[in-house]
């Protein structure tokens, strides 16, 4: 990449196809920043892209704008750099001229392709639908700037894909719900011969060196601990089933462009097409490098926020167990009634249909207390010991499943037995280190035992590694840094939270961070949602906390801080 921009028309041809991609189809915000920030930066003016110019010039903040307590530049900045590597890894793949925005800045980046490309990287380039992290020159900033952008292309496809996906599963929904508000969810998506289907996983690493052995053996530890795929642990032999073969998966192993390094290429076996390539350098394969590199792969590829799932929604391919939790996860990403039913009903068809996996009644188990917990109408009756009951026998079907013990540890939890929760879901963590899902768990069930410095760190290693997450790990980590006293940390946790979740204890978070930032004017609109749409928890915000078992001294330090921003002035 060059920062001297190239010829203005060139650039602006290149602007104006992304302006109209679908990639970008769905995010103004997205296409208003960079234009933006290109537009500047061809009119000399790139000293002027800074986080507060651009919360004012593209956001419409006014002079009160706090880039250290509000993260709308960063995040949109991140979410830009997502978008942009998606389009030129799919639609955008034949462009001549590349624009990033690299980490650390927020001035544009340009690549001529033919012009700087040696014919060896050009082979590389040439394949379609590649996010090729490890195939661009890097900049001579050292080995901490090379590791930097090399982790950055874990998350990059997640995200990119969860935007398109985000907006499929919520038209379907709609749709759904005109149609038919109270029919459960219909079977046409559900394969009535083999219901606990999931994708399958091929690996296939047939060069023999070290670094590329060392690799595999991770890869196979890694996958194996995996409830939400089958991992098969040899390269295909001969075709996949037909029927399935858009649900079929390879990880392949090949030499990496220099000495040492190892390029996976994730592939769909239906369509050939390349979702991910990422390149680990020499070090990077060294013992004590190696499990965290893949435990970040993984976490963002495999599990039902990552990328297979992601791409199996977006090509419509979705049956049996993988579309139930395709809607869990959308749940989860965005907490409401309806998503809530949706995936509830799903896992409750694969039942009645005898499917056999333990991820069914685990991941009901959650669904179920969130039910009790939220008061959701659906299901009828729902309680606590129902909910336990259904955690209880996903352990008992599967003994090794991180996923039933963490779902035990998260009922635990919930019930305020802290000694169990954490017993339970530091099994789950043992049972498959290299899924973050575990360790946020973990250190979740940690910090609602009230272990906060054990716990905050083990939950903002599962933040910082994956960028596509549920807000409960946000949530959880405002807890821990809160409770430990770093109100920064703390706010910077709360910023993630997805605004359209409306959760009282979210709202909680977010007023107490912006009360203690100074943030007048989100103070202001925080508390009279709260008051609006919570006006039990506004009126008594101890009560909700004891009845969802907070630990006594987290209790105190939040009822304490909500009353000194205003709310709940009568506990």
């Amino acid at each position: 990449m060059q920062h001297n921009p190239p010829a203005a028309p060139a650039v602006r041809e290149t602007l104006k196809r992304l302006l109209v991609s679908e990639t970008f189809s769905r995010s103004e915000r997205a296409r208003d920043l960079l234009q933006y920030l290109v537009e500047r930066d061809l009119a000399g003016e790139a000293d002027r892209l800074k986080g507060f110019s651009i919360a004012v010039d593209v956001f419409g903040k006014d002079a009160d704008f706090d880039p250290s307590t509000d993260a709308v530049v960063r995040v949109q900045a991140g979410r830009l750099r997502d978008l942009l590597q998606q389009y030129f890894a799919t639609e955008g793949a034949s462009e001549p001229l590349r624009i990033a925005i690299p980490r650390g800045s927020y001035v544009p980046t340009y690549k001529i392709l033919a012009a700087e490309m040696q014919p060896e990287q050009q082979q590389v380039e040439a394949k379609p639908a590649t996010v090729a992290t490890g195939a661009l020159p890097l900049p001579s900033l050292g080995r901490q700037l090379a590791f930097m952008w090399l982790a950055i292309g874990v998350v990059v496809v997640v995200l990119s894909f969860m935007l398109l996906r985000q907006s499929n599963i919520l038209s379907a929904t709609a749709e759904a719900t005109t149609t038919a508000p109270e029919a459960p969810a219909t079977t046409s998506s559900i394969d009535l011969t083999q219901p606990d289907t999931l994708p399958t996983i091929y690996l296939s690493a047939k060069d023999e060196t070290p670094e590329i052995a060392a690799v595999a053996a991770t890869l196979r530890r890694g996958l194996s601990g995996f409830d939400t795929v089958d991992f098969i642990g040899r390269d295909i032999e001969g075709d996949p089933n037909p029927q399935f073969k858009a649900l079929n998966f390879i990880f392949k192993l090949i030499p990496g462009s220099t000495a040492g390094s190892v390029t996976i290429e994730l592939q769909n076996l239906g369509s050939g097409r390349v979702l991910l390539s990422r390149t680990l350098s020499r070090s990077e394969t060294e013992p004590q490098e190696i499990e965290d590199q893949i435990a970040g792969l993984l976490t963002t590829t495999t599990t039902a926020s990552g990328t297979i799932y992601a791409y199996i929604e977006q090509e419509g391919t979705q049956v049996g167990l993988t579309r139930c939790l395709l809607l869990n996860d959308d749940y989860y990403q965005d907490p409401n009634a309806q998503a809530h039913e949706n995936a509830y009903r799903c896992f409750e068809q694969l039942l009645a249909l005898n499917a056999k996996s333990a991820l069914i009644y685990s991941e009901l188990s959650a669904l179920h207390l969130e039910a009790v917990t939220d008061r959701y109408a659906y299901p009828l009756e729902a309680s606590r010991d129902k909910a336990m009951a259904m955690a209880h026998k996903a352990v008992q079907m599967a003994a090794t499943s991180p996923y039933a013990h963490r779902a035990y540890g998260y009922m635990n939890s919930r019930l305020g037995n802290s000694e169990e929760s954490i017993r339970w879901t530091r099994k789950a963590y043992e049972l498959n280190t290299y899924d973050l899902t575990m360790a946020a768990a973990y250190g979740y069930g940690l910090i609602f035992a009230g272990h906060y410095e054990e716990g905050t760190p083990i939950m903002a290693r599962a933040v910082d590694s994956t960028s596509a997450h549920p807000p409960w790990w946000d949530f959880g980590l405002f807890l821990g840094e809160f409770m430990l006293g770093d109100i920064k940390e703390a706010a910077r946790a709360t910023a993630a939270l997805n605004p359209t979740a409306k959760k009282s204890h979210y709202l909680a978070a977010r007023l107490i961070a912006a009360d203690q930032t100074g943030d007048l004017r989100a103070k202001k609109e925080r508390l009279n949602e709260l008051l609006t749409d919570f006006p039990k928890f506004a009126a008594d915000p101890r009560k909700t906390f004891e009845q969802r078992k907070y630990p006594a001294d987290l209790t105190d330090r939040l009822v304490e801080a909500l009353r000194a921003a205003g709310l709940g002035n009568s506990t």
